[in-house]
């Protein structure tokens, strides 16, 4: 994948494509939260050397929830092939040691030029991005976030 070469990530990566039960499963096992999510990323262990040769020629795994990714790809207008190859940017970026919750904008910046050359919709950070605009423009006006104007429905 080009991603893989532009961010100079060393080695292949294989891509798990699976159900939001495994992903659960996965998440609650390596990051302590019970319950599904889009993509995961696992870096590789340092390659070891003997005699100048790799034993490992695998700089990671990366897990997509299909499930997760036909449900964004139909609510964003989309292929499902289209959320994967996003998610699997993502995933990419992760193992290539970007970390869009403390990099400042870093990973954000890279994933947005990557994905304009690989011609795919907004990743990820945007997606997220736009939404906590939003929710921060409806309190900024009086109105409620959606999670909280469903409860006082249902009330």
């Amino acid at each position: 994948m080009k991603a893989r070469k532009a961010v100079k990530l060393q080695g292949n990566v294989q891509v798990l494509i699976t159900s939001n039960s495994q992903m659960r499963a996965l998440n609650r096992q390596f990051r302590g939260k019970d319950k599904a999510t889009d993509v995961l990323s696992f870096p590789a262990a340092e390659p070891t050397a003997t005699k100048s040769k790799l034993k490992s020629k695998n700089a990671g795994d990366i897990a997509i929830s299909f499930e997760i990714a036909a449900r964004n790809a139909r609510q964003l207008g989309h292929s499902t092939a289209f959320e994967i190859k996003i998610l699997a940017l993502h995933g990419i970026l992760h193992l290539a040691g970007y970390d869009h919750e403390s990099d400042n904008g870093k990973m954000a910046r890279k994933e947005a030029q990557l994905r304009r050359e690989l011609r795919l919709p907004d990743g990820l950070i945007e997606r997220v991005q736009a939404a906590t605009s939003a929710e921060t423009s409806k309190a900024r006006r009086g109105t409620p976030p959606a999670s909280i104007d469903k409860r006082r429905r249902s009330a």
